[in-house]
């Protein structure tokens, strides 16, 4: 049964005032996870959603792409549109020289609305894994199958510990997969994971990449730092930095914990990259082979 707006929990908006990092950005440096909300009037949500998002327009976020130093960025559809993927793609195609986008699409897509889509930037589907079972599989391996003549990716949501053998399933796949905030994973659980470890496989063959994202949904601490995120975050980079990207999260929808600021999100980048030319890698070289820069 669906639920009513009234029973749908609704976000904080992001911290207004962010803070800049305190290292300097390389030149070109991309955020390379990052949604935009509304106008609610011109993009209706879909009634049966998890959470309910004040509007973040791409004007706001611009603002702190220019606060943090990123020159670049990727947009993610987010699950409060479904398959209706005009505000993120309307917002890459602002400039597509600095913007690409990640959408989500079912079996009524149509290869012109493929085609249509890359055109205006895009670069990757998402597919939600977390509840996943043998029908959601299929339909993950059939959309594998249609994107890649396009060369774009498979972006995935799931917890990696609890997905059966993430090995064999994501080794076979015809495209690249690209795990979202780091396996989402409870880190309380450890990097021994069986799941983490497998996701440590396919890296380090070159066979999945991971996005360096949402460390407050993996924490088991309420306030950043989290350093209890380091040993992963550390452990994928060591995997295969050249399979590493970095995401804010912005605007950082329906997390566990108080909203962060995100200057203080960037700067976990600076304990977790100790070396220039792998930071380098992760926020310009490596987003710039993903997503087509």
């Amino acid at each position: 049964m669906s639920r009513t707006d009234a029973q749908i929990p609704i976000c904080a908006g992001p911290d207004p005032v962010p803070k800049a990092p305190r290292f300097t950005m390389p030149p070109l440096a991309c955020d390379c996870h990052a949604h935009v909300f509304g106008p609610n009037a011109q993009f209706p949500m879909v009634p049966d959603r998890l959470y309910t998002p004040p509007e973040a327009p791409l004007g706001a976020y611009k603002h702190l792409l220019a606060t943090l130093g990123f020159q670049r960025a990727v947009i993610v559809q987010p699950s409060i549109y479904g398959t209706d993927n005009r505000a993120t793609l309307q917002a890459a195609e602002t400039d597509l020289s600095r913007y690409r986008a990640v959408v989500v699409i079912d079996s009524s897509t149509s290869e012109a609305q493929l085609q249509r889509m890359h055109d205006q930037g895009a670069r990757g589907v998402r597919a939600n894994l977390l509840f996943s079972g043998e029908k959601a599989m299929t339909e993950v391996r059939t959309i594998a199958d249609r994107i890649a003549p396009l060369g774009w990716h498979l972006q995935v949501l799931l917890d990696i510990s609890t997905f059966p053998d993430p090995y064999a399933y994501f080794s076979t796949l015809p495209v690249q997969t690209v795990f979202d905030h780091m396996g989402h994973f409870p880190v309380a659980k450890g990097i021994a994971t069986e799941g983490f470890q497998a996701l440590l496989g396919l890296m380090h063959e070159g066979k999945a990449w991971t996005k360096l994202s949402g460390a407050y949904r993996i924490t088991g601490q309420a306030v950043p730092p989290y350093e209890d995120v380091t040993p992963i975050a550390k452990a994928l980079i060591a995997a295969n930095p050249d399979q590493v990207v970095y995401g804010t999260d912005w605007p950082h929808p329906h997390i566990p914990v108080a909203m962060p600021n995100d200057g203080d999100l960037v700067d976990h980048l600076a304990d977790w990259v100790l070396d220039a030319a792998a930071l380098k890698a992760i926020l310009t070289d490596n987003p710039a082979r993903l997503y087509g820069f």
